[in-house]
């Protein structure tokens, strides 16, 4: 499969989403702000469907989209009128609405479109591959800058505010963040799954690892796994790549959350058999004269 140029750029471009994704997903789970990636996923479809429609390249109405979304979305809750969960909803179902709407005056699904919706790895071109690299390094380059600020952030928010953090700012930085990495993982794994490569990764980490560096740098390493092996196994049987990504992403967290419960299970045994030989010798020791 090396001897084909579409494979070698789709391998280029999932290994940076599978880095990128599980970097950013790591803070968007202690934040409770997972929904937040699918929502911004679905309305990035719209932004799809614009430029298909306008004829403009689909990425940069994508990225456009996600960002205006994201400001959107974080506006609204900052006015703590609405519920957050509500504002996500009404945001994506509107999205997703404007995005069918479009694609319909734009006479239908073709095969690119279908592509932004489950990733494919034959869709990823020379164009795509550089705006990809350079959209992931710099989300990279902000989480490197800002790292120990957004731990401190996704473990407390008032102790971040009443440290002297510039919250506001901080947050709207995240919050960009977040729409460039869903933008940027749309051609690989697709609309509809990219929520869940920023959060399957980084469910399993927080199994096995003990730290927060832990956990990032395990989620990372799964994300990256789940993406090298799962765009192969979407070459060799012919299947949208986001499937076989997240399904393999999905084996692997099930892999982890088996060993661990049957290691907790020995563990208890161990216990009980070492207490209940303790009581017997103590039993023992009463009826001895």
């Amino acid at each position: 499969m090396f001897q084909y140029d579409f494979m070698i750029r789709a391998l280029i471009a999932g290994a940076v989403v599978g880095i990128i994704c599980p970097a950013v997903g790591v803070f968007l789970v202690l934040r409770r702000y997972s929904f937040m990636a699918d929502t911004l996923a679905h309305v990035s479809l719209a932004g799809v469907a614009v430029g298909f429609y306008l004829g403009i390249y689909p990425m940069v109405t994508t990225v456009l989209t996600a960002v205006l979304a994201a400001l959107g979305v974080e506006r609204l809750r900052s006015g703590r009128r609405l519920p957050g969960e509500a504002v996500l909803a009404l945001v994506m179902s509107g999205g997703l609405a404007l995005a069918v709407v479009l694609v319909s005056m734009a006479r239908g699904f073709n095969i690119d479109l279908f592509g932004y919706l489950f990733g494919s790895i034959l869709t990823v071109g020379p164009q795509d591959l550089w705006i990809i690299g350079i959209l992931g390094l710099l989300v990279l380059l902000v989480i490197a800058l800002l790292f120990k600020e957004f731990s401190l952030m996704a473990f407390d928010e008032d102790y971040a505010r009443v440290a002297g953090l510039p919250y506001d700012r901080l947050n709207l930085i995240f919050i960009l963040l977040i729409a460039l990495t869903v933008a940027v993982a749309l051609r690989v794994v697709g609309t509809l799954l990219v929520g869940a490569l920023m959060v399957i990764p980084v469910l399993t980490a927080l199994l096995v690892a003990g730290s927060f560096r832990r956990v990032f740098a395990v989620a990372i390493i799964l994300g990256l796994g789940a993406v090298l092996i799962g765009l192969p196994v979407s070459y060799f049987l012919g299947i949208p790549s986001g499937g076989a990504v997240v399904l393999t992403a999905l084996a692997g967290f099930a892999l982890v959350y088996a060993l661990k419960q049957l290691k907790e299970a020995l563990f208890k045994k161990t216990v009980a058999e070492k207490e209940g030989g303790k009581e017997r010798k103590e039993f023992a020791a009463a009826k001895t004269p």
